[in-house]
């Protein structure tokens, strides 16, 4: 174990019970909020077990979340638009704390890398993970102000 493994272990210990806890209990809005916040989490832990393991294939893993991770919870809020609309989510400070989260995991990555295109895959993974996680948050809390429901 070394400590890519054991920051790897903290982050699923501190984050994964609380998104769990929020999924399957209370209203609507935090269980769409921590829907969202275990996507962004689950891939920093992909990256640090990847660089742990030394297996890049969970580098690959952690591209695939990235992606399709807020769109699954801009699928959520498309569908549940009116639920949502009547008791909107603001969780901004668990969101920016995963998106910190996950900048920092991709800088320490990106250190320890070096410059390479695996270097460039990392940054890659970083824009998505936390522009995919501001905009499914924005989403969920209504959107843009002054825009028209599609």
């Amino acid at each position: 174990m070394n400590g890519w493994t054991v920051a790897a272990t903290a982050a699923l210990a501190g984050g994964v019970g609380a998104t769990v806890w929020g999924v399957a209990t209370g209203p609507l809005r935090r269980r769409v909020v921590a829907q969202n916040l275990a996507t962004s989490l689950a891939c920093p832990v992909l990256l640090l077990l990847a660089q742990g393991h030394g297996r890049p294939s969970y580098v690959d893993l952690a591209l695939v979340l990235a992606l399709l991770g807020p769109v699954g919870t801009l699928v959520f809020a498309r569908l549940l638009v009116e639920e949502l609309e009547k008791d909107p989510p603001r969780a901004w400070g668990p969101t920016y704390a995963v998106a910190g989260f996950g900048a920092a995991v991709v800088v320490a990555l990106c250190v320890s890398t070096g410059p390479s295109r695996a270097m460039a895959k990392l940054l890659v993974i970083g824009a998505l993970l936390i522009g995919g996680n501001l905009v499914a948050s924005r989403a969920l809390s209504g959107g843009v102000a002054g825009s028209g429901r599609g």
